[in-house]
């Protein structure tokens, strides 16, 4: 019988492991997730951050740096790829099996090059070459100066995740890229069947924000209707937002202008479910991956929301149902004073601070964690 996971991949989406450290490659608990229906992790700073604070995976390793002088940088970036190189490696039979379609780790190029174009092109390709392995993919954020990055990188024929994804022009441009850097490798005769990139459209904090300005609109709200009325638009903006998205993935990738890549065996980037774990207790606690699924999709699992889903998620292609609802739902939102592009930019910028913190919170704890160690290496 197959578990809730394994009817995701069966209705074409692949679930991706949202969480890591250490510990779960030599207990054996990612291959347990992977015989469950898990295709595919993600890492990023306040994972890594996490897994060094609240565990032992990383002291003997950390001790061993120590001792040769690293530094925090130079020791997170150790760990990061062994755990990488490690991670990818139990991945590989599932990419050997699904050609190329799954069994991907992403590793994340350093969010404080989220502005600067030539330096997140440089770490992308360094990573890409220090780890070598097909199934990795370098995430880059979908910033302004990330989607040249994503263009050249692709062209060069490096697998990009595109994070931080949140309005539908900029997945406009990140597709463009996409299709642009397929062509640039066309053109030097090069294969593109094993050319990967998923764009990480990030779901529950579009809610979170919107639901905030509706809040406000209803303590401002002069009749009990109005109230009512904009009550019923919590909660719905995200999904909405997401299967538009899917819309739009679906047209570009139908468009003669694929198909003769498609020809050459070019597969189309998929759109990735982000930030699926619900964080309005009031909502059903599965919502963000009940309501987006659909073939040729990703959605991105933290460990709660897998123990949730694999519980009581229902399974049903959901991706593509009543797109009509969902873009009233936009022009009910904008008829009610909610801007969503200001919304989108706020959620990105909000977002690359984030990651910048969760960076600084990371060097913190590796200086923490070598405190603690110091005196364990020099007695």
């Amino acid at each position: 019988m197959m578990t809730p996971l394994q009817q995701l991949w069966a209705l074409g989406q692949s679930p991706w492991y949202d969480n890591f450290r250490r510990s779960y490659l030599t207990s054996g608990r990612l291959q347990a997730l992977i015989e469950s229906g898990i295709r595919g992790v993600t890492v990023n700073p306040t994972i890594f951050a996490k897994a060094i604070l609240d565990s032992t995976d990383y002291d003997a390793a950390i001790r061993d740096l120590l001792a040769r002088g690293a530094g925090p940088s130079q020791i997170y970036e150790s760990l990061l790829i062994e755990d990488i190189t490690a991670a990818a490696d139990l991945f590989r039979p599932l990419y050997d099996q699904s050609e190329g379609q799954d069994g991907f780790v992403s590793i994340e190029v350093s969010p404080a090059l989220a502005h600067d174009t030539a330096a997140s092109i440089a770490e992308a390709r360094r990573f890409w070459n220090t780890i070598n392995r097909p199934n990795i993919m370098v995430k880059i954020p979908a910033t302004d100066q990330g989607v040249p990055a994503i263009r050249q990188l692709i062209g060069e024929g490096i697998n990009i995740n595109i994070t931080l994804i949140f309005a539908i022009d900029f997945y406009e441009q990140v597709m463009e890229a996409y299709l642009t850097g397929l062509e640039t490798l066309a053109a030097q005769g090069k294969p593109l069947n094993r050319i990967a990139s998923v764009a990480s459209f990030f779901v529950s904090r579009v809610d979170t924000e919107v639901d905030t300005r509706l809040t406000a609109l209803m303590e401002a709200a002069r009749s009990d209707t109005g109230r009512r009325e904009l009550e019923a638009l919590r909660g719905t903006a995200a999904v909405a937002n997401a299967r538009i998205a899917y819309q739009h993935f679906l047209a570009t990738f139908a468009e003669e202008r694929f198909a003769a890549l498609r020809e050459n065996g070019a597969r189309a980037q998929r759109p990735l479910w982000a930030s699926t774990g619900t964080k309005n207790p009031v909502y059903r606690d599965v919502k963000y991956v009940e309501e987006l699924i659909g073939p040729d999709t990703v959605t991105t699992v933290p460990q709660a929301t897998i123990d949730a889903f694999q519980d009581h998620g229902r399974v049903a292609r959901t991706i593509d149902q009543d797109v009509d609802a969902a873009r009233r739902v936009m022009e009910r939102l904008d008829l009610a004073g909610i801007n969503m592009k200001d919304v989108t930019d706020r959620l990105q910028e909000a977002g690359v601070a984030s990651f910048v913190k969760a960076l600084e919170t990371l060097d913190l704890a590796i200086r923490r964690k070598r405190e603690a160690l110091a005196t364990h290496v020099n007695p």
